[in-house]
Order: structure tokens, then sequence, then C-alpha cells
């Protein structure tokens, strides 16, 4: 097996500011052809920001699409061209107003590789200092610090359900444990 699919084409299906869509048509290895859906996104970057005290930093917001507010860790889009690790640092500041000295990258994950190329770069923050909120228009949020015990468990107990906000959350608790942060 080669576990590839060849593109033959494309059709644009939608070009909007934060996603696109289009329509590949495709050659599967048997030499059968089908068509994949795919939604176009940009990426992002999130941040595990851990204080002095343990806690790690949350960000409190409505989300339209699942329709509810939720905790989540700091996270933003990845502009063009930008920088995953600048765009983090950045994030970090915008949504929480505080800078760090300690950064170093956690994962590159894939949040739902079957339909969309979204790729979410995470990133470990330590040696948190206050700086100034400079939240993006139309951005309404509170800021949380939950002792990192206490967001794992908020974890397990289904209380967070953003997916890049569970693994950052556990791999820093596990990274933590292992000795290699």
């Amino acid at each position: 097996m080669k576990l590839y699919e060849e593109t033959l084409g494309t059709r644009r299906i939608f070009d909007g500011r934060i996603i696109g869509v289009r329509e590949d048509k495709i050659r599967l290895e048997n030499g059968k052809e089908s068509v994949r859906e795919v939604v176009e996104h940009s990426g992002g970057v999130c941040v595990a920001a851990l204080d002095e005290e343990d806690n790690l930093l949350f960000v409190r917001q409505f989300r339209y699409a699942p329709s509810q507010v939720l905790l989540e860790v700091p996270a933003g889009k990845l502009e063009p061209g930008e920088d995953p690790g600048e765009c983090g640092r950045r994030e970090l500041e915008e949504e929480t107003g505080y800078v760090c000295d300690t950064y170093r990258r956690l994962a590159t994950i894939y949040p739902t590789p079957a339909y969309v190329t979204e790729v979410i770069h995470m990133y470990y923050a330590a040696g948190l200092h206050k700086a100034s909120q400079k939240l993006d228009e139309g951005e309404f949020l509170t800021v949380e610090r939950i002792p990192l015990d206490k967001a794992v468990e908020m974890v397990l107990n289904d209380e967070i359900p953003d997916a890049k906000t569970q693994i950052a959350v556990m791999k820093l608790k596990l990274l933590r444990e292992m000795g290699k942060l």
C-alpha cells in the first residue's frame, strides 16, 4: 500500500475571511476516483501559560459555533506568513495582558485532519509578567487562573470541552511529571 491519494483537480466553493472551502477530485491508490471536501484554515496557536503559583491562565469566552461559553487556554489565528511562536506570544499578551520569560514549543496538532487543513501550534509559557491586555475589536473574554491540578481534574470531568485546551493541559502536566519542563 502506498497510502496516498492523487489530486486530479480542484473546484473552489467558498472563500471567506477565516475559512475557504474546496472540492478536490482525487484518485485512490486502487485507481478509482473519488471526491474530498476540504475546509482551508490558516492555522492557529495556543499557549499554556503557568504562573509562579502553579496556576494556568485561561480565557472564558462565548464561542458562536457551539453557542456556548468555553474555557480555553489563550489562543489565536495565524495570519498568512506569521511565525507561530511570535503569534503565540502576541496572543498571550493580547488576551491575558501577560508576557513571559520562558517560552517553548509543546506540540503541533491537527484538530480535524479528515477534512480541515488547520494546524494548531502549542506553546508553554512561564515567568509571567503583567503587561497590558489588548483585545481585538469585537473580542470579549475574561481571564481566569486555575491551579494546574484542578485544570487536569476539569479535563477528566468533561468540564473543558475544547480539544486544544485539553491537550495543552494534559501534555503540560505529563511533561512536568516526567521532569521535561
